[in-house]
């Protein structure tokens, strides 16, 4: 993977926790994300809207290098997390993606207890010196993942045994049990039923007190509940990034204004 050199020129403002500068995704020789250029705020719920195929989530991916696992991608640019360069040679991807957890569309449990699967991050970091903390971890990621109260009893039984929406919010609690600084999620409620959807929008909710939050999704309601900056991703560019009332009330870009409208998407 190239990243492109001179990062130094870039300078993040006092509020942002992530700032993309340049970026640029390339998969063989498709260009899917054409110079994306954006701050993103700590303890904020950042949401990212467009068209399928617009570069949102593939924009997600490249925040905790995701796309390092896909031989054909290319990215160009720089990603400051705290003002470092996550593309630097002497980031290890392992660390940093301790640090920017993820929760993907599909609620994907590990084949594993309820309590192994939270217990995983935190014992291949080491963040527990023995059984007595880890359950401390286990139990304040649960109640992180506004699950406690429906698992503490059966702690031993199988991730995957849970509902969907159960197993989502297991998958939330899972990232958020090493600690990380920033949660990515993509699209965490599109298989989810309209009551488990509206447990994981008040999650997210508590969790921007404690995380910078970014969320894809293809829901426009969504993201008018759940965040406090959207960005309007199209073909590849972001095309309007701005507070979320703004964007859906008075867009700046015509494209906006269609896609809001359900004139294109």
């Amino acid at each position: 993977m190239n990243v492109m050199t001179g990062v130094d020129k870039f300078v993040e403002t006092q509020t942002a926790k992530i700032s993309a500068r340049g970026v640029q995704v390339h998969y063989g020789d498709t260009h899917a994300i054409q110079d994306v250029n954006v701050e993103i705020e700590d303890r904020t719920v950042t949401a990212f809207i467009g068209p399928s195929g617009c570069g949102k989530s593939t924009f997600l991916r490249t925040l905790n290098r995701m796309n390092d696992t896909i031989a054909s991608c290319r990215v160009e640019g720089a990603i400051l997390l705290d003002g470092e360069n996550i593309y630097d040679k002497r980031v290890d991807p392992v660390q940093l993606r301790a640090k920017v957890g993820m929760v993907f569309q599909k609620p994907n449990p590990f084949p594993k207890s309820i309590y192994d699967n939270v217990a995983y991050g935190p014992r291949i970091h080491g963040l527990a010196r023995n059984r007595s903390e880890l359950d401390d971890i286990v139990e304040r990621s649960l109640r992180r993942g506004a699950l406690w109260d429906e698992v503490k009893d059966r702690l031993d039984a199988p991730g995957t045994g849970l509902s969907g929406g159960q197993q989502q919010r297991l998958c939330i609690a899972r990232a958020v049990a090493t600690e990380p600084e920033v949660l990515l999620m993509d699209e965490p409620c599109s298989a989810l039923d309209p009551i488990a959807t509206a447990q994981v929008e008040e999650l997210i909710d508590e969790l921007r007190q404690n995380f910078s939050v970014v969320i894809v999704t293809h829901s426009m309601q969504q993201a008018a509940r759940v965040s406090r900056k959207t960005a309007f991703f199209h073909l590849g560019k972001l095309v309007e990034f701005g507070e979320t009332g703004q964007i859906f009330t008075n867009p700046i870009d015509p494209r906006t204004e269609s896609y809001i409208t359900g004139r294109i998407g």
